[in-house]
């Protein structure tokens, strides 16, 4: 085992620690807003989200899991690093890290006197140069020992992730540069995927300290370059401590240490909310002291914004409280029989009938038919010729009935007399867009239904030219 490695590893560890967290501490200690806090709804824009680190620990060449080795004995060797991540959200973000070193092992024949398998023709030993490997993470904040406090001192995480190493070994036999096709290439490479686990510290509001172990499995079997038993693949470890240092604006808090758990209760911690929600209180007490949002009608519009107050119950009003009237004929819809059609008071909001004389375009219905009579044909035709020869013209067609049967039945008899008419005329090369039909039933007589003649002349369709 090189002790001397793990001493330098550990020496460099601490004095980073002592020296760059002391400089972090001052510059935060300069600064008044460097433990300033985040607001309950804000989104991630209100954090720092970027880090970066520096790291430095031991290499072996086997993994704290197990499996197949090529060598019988580890040796530790030194490692260092950076990275650089993005936190995403308060329990996830992506890593970017770069390390390099060197990587010993050793067959032993014996340890403690006890004899030690070593694989025929398998080298005695072995050094290899790891100039780089590099990979992309997912790094997850799995656990706080602290949670129930707002502001977390210390985290743990996974990761895992995917990346490219290059190495070159050294010993027994010196292979660098003569790797590739052609024998010109300095290093090997190949893909690796790391999976790690580690804890955090927080010194400052500007620097965590990071202790963490990474299990390194490679796409290959050539690491130490001794291809052993026929299905396994090398794999290599890290064991690290390092600094990180959050980046972006001392007026942010780092996203890395929020505790959305105790985010629920900021209302209780930080003065400044609490006193936001009791002005907001107040303005609301003085608004409802003011009797602004009264509504005595109960129509939807507060009283002193209605300029139709007392409105009954159920009827439907526009912004100002007054009942809707959509066809302004000045006759709301809940007592117009025409809400659509402009009309007059006198029938209800519906249009004034048109006599025969004045629309010379009448045609009448046997007693509760909607089928048209052989006499309407003539007038049909000439209807149908105007409109032809007229592209701009349309025609309003107005359904009646006499008062035998019931309003409803009579309403319905007078619609299906005004779309017979319809049909007729669209069937001679009127387009339909150009006919409207209305059905008024029986609230429209021109003549008394008190006599059969009347009754006659009631049960009708008007054909009015626009």
């Amino acid at each position: 085992m090189n002790y001397s490695t793990i001493k330098k590893a550990v020496a460099f560890s601490v004095v980073a620690v002592l020296g760059l967290a002391g400089v972090a501490e001052a510059q935060d200690a300069t600064s008044s807003s460097a433990s300033s806090s985040a607001k309950v709804f804000g989104g991630r824009g209100q954090y720092r989200t970027w880090s970066l680190g520096i790291n430095a620990g031991v290499l072996a060449p086997q993994v704290f899991t197990g499996g197949t080795n090529d060598f019988n004995k580890s040796n530790l060797e030194l490692g260092y690093g950076l990275s650089l991540r993005k936190q995403l959200g308060h329990a996830f973000g992506l890593q970017l890290d770069a390390m390099r070193g060197e990587l010993s092992g050793e067959n032993v024949t014996e340890k403690a006197g006890i004899p030690k398998f070593v694989p025929a023709g398998a080298p005695t030993s072995f050094e290899t140069d790891i100039a780089y490997a590099v990979s992309l993470s997912g790094v997850a904040n799995v656990a706080t020992v602290d949670f129930l406090r707002r502001e977390n001192n210390l985290n743990f995480y996974a990761k895992g992730g995917w990346g490219i190493a290059g190495y070159a070994l050294r010993s027994p036999i010196d292979l660098k540069g003569r790797y590739g096709d052609g024998s010109s290439e300095k290093y090997v490479q190949e893909s690796f995927f790391p999976v790690g686990v580690g804890a955090k510290f927080k010194v400052s509001e500007r620097v965590n300290f990071d202790l963490g172990y990474t299990q390194n499995f490679l796409d290959g079997d050539n690491i130490d370059q001794y291809y052993g038993r026929p299905s396994s693949q090398d794999k290599w470890s890290y064991g690290y401590a390092g600094l990180e240092f959050s980046l972006g604006s001392t007026a942010k808090p780092n996203l890395d240490w929020v505790n959305p758990v105790a985010l629920m209760y900021d209302e209780l911690k930080d003065p400044t909310l609490r006193q936001e929600v009791e002005a907001l209180k107040g303005r609301v007490a003085a608004l409802e002291a003011q009797d602004l949002l009264k509504d005595s009608d109960g129509d939807g519009v507060a009283d002193k914004l209605d300029k139709c107050p007392g409105t009954e119950a159920g009827v439907k009003v526009d912004g100002s409280g007054c009942p809707l009237d959509v066809d302004a004929d000045g006759i709301p819809d809940s007592k117009d029989a025409c809400p659509t059609v402009k009309g007059t008071a006198e029938y209800n909001g519906c249009p004034a009938p048109m006599t025969a004389t004045a629309t010379g375009n009448v045609i009448q219905f046997e007693f509760d038919s909607s089928v048209l009579r052989t006499d309407a044909f003539p007038i049909l035709d000439r209807i149908s010729s105007d409109l032809r020869s007229n592209s701009s013209a349309r025609v309003q067609l107005d359904g009646h009935a006499s008062s035998e049967g019931t309003n409803e039945y009579n309403m319905t008899l007078s619609r299906d007399r005004a779309n017979s008419v319809k049909t007729y005329l669209v069937n001679s090369g009127v387009a339909a867009s150009r006919i409207s039909t209305s059905a008024f039933g029986e609230s429209r007589p021109v003549a008394s239904n008190a006599t059969e003649s009347g009754r006659i002349a009631n049960r009708r369709v008007e054909a009015k030219m626009q």
